[in-house]
């Protein structure tokens, strides 16, 4: 018993290992891109990002942007202090983004059934979701009304967009938690201390990069609006104290929104405005098959398991969320000369990411589902299935890797 205990340690510290490598390998590309993008954008379309307007707005000057969303800014000017600002930016962006990928990894851990070497898989996979993207052709095969891989289709990974990705750990944690308290709150089983970290974590995300917040918070008022009528008001205490949860972040957001609601002088018009897909039409005119190349993957998740969005909460929640971001990215715009920015899409692509993520933690499920059969039992559907689930995800990591080392050699992120 002793030895085989010893043997499980080796394994798990060889998973771990391996996890740790490929860790060490997504930092350093990404660093290395940062780095480029900070010395080799200023307009000269090449390496474009807001990475100058990032490190004026460390260092408190006027960068011509508002960005009334701290932390990274703040974990930036920590950095600073140690080494010059534009690697300051950089290593903050990193920081943030390996970060994220540490979450996931110990969230799949959780989930996934333990196997000799699964831990590997794992880390593969971890990784592999910061490096998936749309969809493409590689430029070799027009698709009608598509005009760019990136714009108008939109990734889970837009590694032009530094703050993004540093809000990206913060909207993990606050998702899981979430995702947990869904299964509890409606019983008073779940601990205060879920409800606070809960609360702590929205607010981090929001005061990160609030794109995600206003997604999460839609999702999640229409689910508990929805439980509260379905179970007649007998859940209502509950779900008021869920609810506390979300006052600071309300707080913060009236502060974050303000200047988009209220004009200047020089301004007529500002606010947020309803249209049917005016600002996502500048940019594709065809919009369902952009959703296909955006979250093709999920998609063959969900018709292969559509029988788990009734049993699965994560997995039904991660589609709803992407339902609502999909939603505001179609019909929602702000008014004036923010239209154009179409801002929205930020949150559509957080939508996208954790589309991903519930299509992810299915297709290991089925995976164990299937090891768990005795092999008489086995039919070549299971097989099929699975294949067809792992190839619909490698082919979004072969376009993603091929769309990475594009952008990373300074090509256009469009």
């Amino acid at each position: 018993m002793i030895m085989k205990s010893k043997g499980e340690k080796y394994i798990k510290a060889a998973e771990w290992g391996v996890f740790l490598v490929l860790l060490g390998f997504i930092s350093t590309v990404t660093y290395m891109l940062f780095m480029k993008q900070v010395y080799g954008g200023g307009g000269s379309g090449v390496y474009e990002s807001d990475m100058a307007a990032y490190i004026l707005e460390m260092q408190g000057k006027d960068s011509g942007f508002s960005f009334p969303y701290p932390i990274y800014f703040k974990i930036s000017a920590f950095f600073n202090l140690f080494m010059i600002p534009e690697r300051a930016v950089s290593v903050a962006a990193v920081f943030l983004n390996s970060l994220a990928v540490v979450f996931i990894k110990l969230e799949l851990e959780k989930t996934v059934k333990k196997s000799r070497f699964s831990g590997v898989l794992t880390s593969f996979v971890a990784v592999a979701l910061f490096f998936v993207s749309m969809l493409h052709t590689f430029d070799l095969v027009y698709i009608p009304g598509i005009f760019w891989k990136y714009l108008g289709v939109f990734t889970s990974n837009p590694y032009h967009n530094a703050t993004f990705l540093a809000a990206r750990p913060f909207a993990i944690l606050t998702y899981f938690k979430f995702c947990e308290l869904l299964g509890t709150y409606e019983e008073k089983s779940a601990k205060w201390q879920d409800y606070a970290l809960f609360s702590i974590y929205l607010l981090l995300s929001t005061m990160t990069k609030p794109s995600f917040t206003i997604v999460i918070v839609a999702t999640a008022g229409l689910v508990m609006l929805y439980r509260l009528f379905a179970k007649r008001f007998k859940n209502f205490v509950p779900t008021i104290i869920l609810g506390l949860c979300f006052i600071p972040t309300f707080i913060d957001l009236l502060y974050q929104y303000s200047g988009v609601f209220v004009p200047t002088v020089e301004e007529e018009v500002r606010g947020i405005g309803f249209s049917f897909g005016r600002v996502w039409g500048k940019y594709c005119e065809n919009i369902p098959m952009a959703v296909v190349l955006a979250v093709g993957f999920p998609i063959v998740v969900l018709l292969f398991n559509i029988k788990k969005l009734k049993s699965d909460d994560h997995f039904r929640f991660s589609f709803q969320m992407y339902a609502v971001s999909f939603l505001m990215a179609y019909f929602l715009l702000e008014k004036g000369f923010r239209e154009r920015d179409f801002n929205f899409s930020w949150s559509y692509m957080y939508g996208i990411f954790f589309a991903f993520v519930g299509a992810v933690k299915v297709m290991f499920d089925n995976m164990g589902e299937l090891s768990e059969k005795e092999k008489k039992d086995r039919t070549t559907w299971d097989y099929l299935k699975l294949l067809m689930e792992w190839g619909a995800f490698l082919a979004h990591l072969l376009c993603g890797s091929v769309y990475f080392y594009h952008v990373f050699m300074g090509g256009n992120y469009k």
